[in-house]
């Protein structure tokens, strides 16, 4: 049957021509291959899978010493019969700020539009099934997020759908986070400079990371042409007070409060997998029951798996989803 094979590729996007931060239009993008792919003339299913906030699809392949990496983890699911041969594409969507959401927005970037550009690539390039009975998406964390979001926005390009985590129910999982911003920017003398540079700010540490997670979330979920950084925060950074219109805009990001705009294409899904772990830090286990209880009242079929873990370590979780969307793809 032959090795798996790891592919790197290099691609240019257009859709991420012009983005506002000037990130990169060129973007490495991983690819598994599974065993006696490159000996047959076959078609296979493909996978997208996305990488949680400040992960590219290459942190997939980081050595772990108490865990497999995605070649591992795929060689031993399709070894044991528990996943058919899969294609895996792993992009990279990453900022300056850290992370995209896999989300259009002017502050950022089209990131959507480049996932689903990486599609037709995707089918031109390698031996994929190219339709949508035969396409997934999945991710954990913010991939999670993206994962679910492109389900609701684009229907006609992915058929299956994987959800580890992923953000929902903002009013748990943002809003505690918000006086974090303010406390943290105490410290900082010159954002614009930070935001700028964040490579060169030292230290990287919790303070850091709470400005630069709501950088990015800002610049995703509140996007502002006419600010000069392009977006607006959700709390007056001087005095930490919320800013409730731009909440607002934040919150009609949210898969809970999108969810009825979009039950026809969740009721077109092939799969809809979700899981959770009991002791999320972000309580994304709450908006997981919320979300899980509203599809139930709309008649929408998923699949749902709590788990006992928490929000952090959940590449074995892939072994439930990635066997889910075996079963389930056409």
């Amino acid at each position: 049957m032959g090795s798996s094979e790891i592919r790197s590729e290099v691609i240019r996007s257009e859709a991420l021509e012009g983005n506002a931060l000037g990130d990169p239009v060129e973007r490495r993008v991983v690819v598994y291959l599974p065993p006696g792919y490159s000996p047959s003339s076959e078609r296979y299913p493909v996978v997208f899978l996305l990488a949680g906030f400040a992960g590219s699809g290459a942190s997939f392949l980081n050595y772990d010493p108490w865990d497999d990496d995605i070649q591992q983890r795929m060689d031993r699911l399709i070894a044991a019969g528990s996943a058919r041969p899969m294609i895996l594409i792993l992009p990279d969507a990453v900022t300056r700020y850290g992370g995209s959401q896999y989300i259009n927005s002017t502050a950022t970037g089209r990131y959507q539009d480049y996932l689903i550009e990486l599609v037709d690539w995707a089918d031109h390039s390698f031996r994929t099934i190219p339709r949508r009975e035969a396409r997934a998406i999945a991710g954990k964390s913010s991939g999670g997020f993206g994962a679910l979001r492109m389900a609701m926005d684009h229907p006609e390009v992915f058929g299956l759908v994987g959800d580890h985590s992923g953000d929902k129910y903002f009013e748990y999982c943002y809003l505690p986070g918000l006086p974090r911003l303010h406390r943290a920017l105490q410290g900082v003398t010159d954002l614009e400079a930070l935001l700028r540079e964040p490579r060169r700010a030292e230290p990287h540490d919790q303070a850091f990371r709470d400005v630069m997670e709501l950088a990015a979330m800002s610049s995703c979920y509140s996007p502002n042409p006419s600010e000069p950084r392009g977006f607006d925060f959700p709390v007056h950074l001087e005095t930490g007070a919320l800013r409730d219109e731009i909440w607002q805009r934040w919150l009609s990001h949210d898969p809970l409060l999108r969810l009825d705009d979009s039950v026809d294409a969740l009721r077109s899904l092939r799969l809809l997998y979700l899981d959770w772990g009991r002791a999320d830090e972000f309580y994304l286990n709450v908006g997981g029951r919320l979300f899980h209880r509203r599809l139930e009242a709309r008649g929408i079929p998923h699949v749902l798996e709590e788990h006992a873990g928490g929000h952090f370590r959940l590449n074995a979780r892939l072994d439930h989803s990635l066997a889910a969307i075996s079963r389930a793809i056409d």
